[in-house]
């Protein structure tokens, strides 16, 4: 067995793999810290915003700063924001993030129906280390019927 890291869902999860049989065990502590992320990142919190001096603050609960242990270092630090598209604010608690190493990896896709037929999908990749490969591909309905039946 060799040790080995596993990332699902942007978490790193620490795990041992036999290279024979390819059989996986997972770190127990990582586990059950994982179904912990898993389990907030299916909530939902309804937070106020409100006007502090010429900004606006939002309260975050406290069962994600807690679940981020490292409550009394976060105070009064940096947290990086950026307006990720309409509607949606990302922010970063991570700011080791200028780190060369660091590496933001997002893939998304979107189906379009229309009358309960399909019309449009599309499948975007974006890769922070490599800018270049990037892309975006868009299947019309036609095209959609084709790769389904290969």
């Amino acid at each position: 067995m060799k040790p080995v890291l596993i990332s699902r869902n942007g978490f790193n999860i620490r795990a041992i793999k036999c290279p024979n049989c390819n059989a996986t065990i997972i770190h127990p502590a990582d586990q059950k810290e994982y179904e912990n992320f898993m389990r907030l990142k299916q909530k939902e919190f309804n937070v106020k915003m409100r006007m502090v001096g010429n900004s606006y603050a939002v309260s975050i609960p406290r069962e994600i700063v807690d679940f981020m242990h490292d409550q009394e270092n976060l105070m009064n630090n940096m947290v990086r924001m950026c307006f990720e598209e309409a509607g949606k604010i990302s922010m970063n608690f991570n700011t080791d993030a200028d780190d060369e190493n660091s590496r933001t990896i997002k893939q998304r896709e979107v189906r379009v129906i229309k009358n309960n037929k399909p019309v449009y999908h599309i499948k975007q990749f974006s890769d922070s280390a490599n800018p270049k490969n990037n892309q975006t591909r868009v299947f019309k309905a036609k095209e959609l019927n084709k790769e389904e039946k290969e």
